[in-house]
C-alpha cells in the first residue's frame, strides 16, 4: 500500500475559489493515500473583513460567473438578492471559521461536511453564513448538536482554539510562500512545499500526483 501523503488545505468559507475547489476536495476526502487537514486561515475574518457594498458586491458576482464557468458550481439568484444585495452585514468570515473550529474540537471527521454545508447554504440557498444563528442551525441539520451549541454559547477554549488554529494556518502560508486561497501544501517535516491552486482545478489524477510527489 502506497505512503499516506500528508496535505495541509488552506481555505477560508467565504472565498468563491474555495467553493469552486469543492468538487476536487470531495475527491480527496477520505481517500486512503491522503490524510487531508482543513485549516481556516481567517482570510476574511477580523481586520480582513470589509462592509458588502454596492461595489465589492458586483467584483464578487463578476467573480463568481468567472469561477462558475470553470467549475460548474452553482451561484443561485438568491444568493445574489440575498447575500449580495445585502448592504447592512459585514462580509466576515469570523463566525464561519468559529463554527468550524466548534466542529473540529467535537467531531473533528466531519469539517469537510461542515465546510460543504456552510458554502452551500450561502452559495446555492441564500442563507447568511455570516449570522452565528443561521451557522448553529446548519450544523444541528448535519446533527452537529453539540458543535453547534459550542458555537452559540462559546467558551474560552473556543476562542484560544480560533485564535490558535488561525495563528497557525497564517504561519503556514507566510512559509510556504502562499498568496491567498485555496492552498494546499503536501509533504512531511522539511520536505513540505506548496502545490499550486491551479491544480485544485485540474484533474485529479495529475493533482494526486503532485500531493504524493511532494
Amino acid at each position: 500500500m502506497a505512503p499516506t501523503t500528508r496535505v495541509t488545505y488552506l481555505f477560508d468559507p467565504l472565498c468563491g475559489w474555495c467553493y469552486g475547489a469543492s468538487p476536487m476536495l470531495d475527491q480527496l476526502v477520505g481517500r486512503p493515500d491522503l490524510a487531508l487537514e482543513p485549516l481556516a486561515t481567517g482570510l476574511f475574518a477580523g481586520a480582513g473583513a470589509r462592509p458588502m457594498d454596492a461595489g465589492f458586491a458586483a467584483f464578487a458576482w463578476t467573480n463568481d460567473q468567472r469561477i462558475a464557468r470553470l467549475t460548474g458550481q452553482v451561484f443561485s439568484e438568491a444568493y445574489r438578492r440575498t447575500i449580495l444585495g445585502d448592504h447592512t452585514r459585514l462580509f466576515d468570515s469570523g463566525p464561519a471559521t468559529l463554527a468550524l473550529t466548534a466542529v473540529a474540537l467535537t467531531a473533528p471527521d466531519r469539517v469537510f461536511d461542515a465546510l460543504k454545508a456552510i458554502q452551500n447554504a450561502r452559495y446555492i440557498d441564500g442563507l447568511d453564513n455570516t449570522d452565528s444563528t443561521v451557522l448553529a442551525q446548519i450544523l444541528r441539520s448535519l446533527g452537529l448538536a453539540d458543535s453547534a451549541g459550542r458555537l452559540v454559547d462559546p467558551d474560552d477554549a473556543l476562542i484560544a482554539a480560533y485564535r490558535a488554529r488561525l495563528d497557525s494556518a497564517r504561519a503556514e502560508m507566510d512559509r510556504f510562500g502562499a498568496g491567498g486561497v485555496p492552498a494546499l501544501v503536501a509533504g512531511s517535516g522539511d520536505t513540505r512545499r506548496l502545490i499550486p491552486s491551479g491544480a485544485l482545478f485540474g484533474g485529479l489524477e495529475t493533482l494526486v500526483a503532485k500531493l504524493q510527489a511532494a
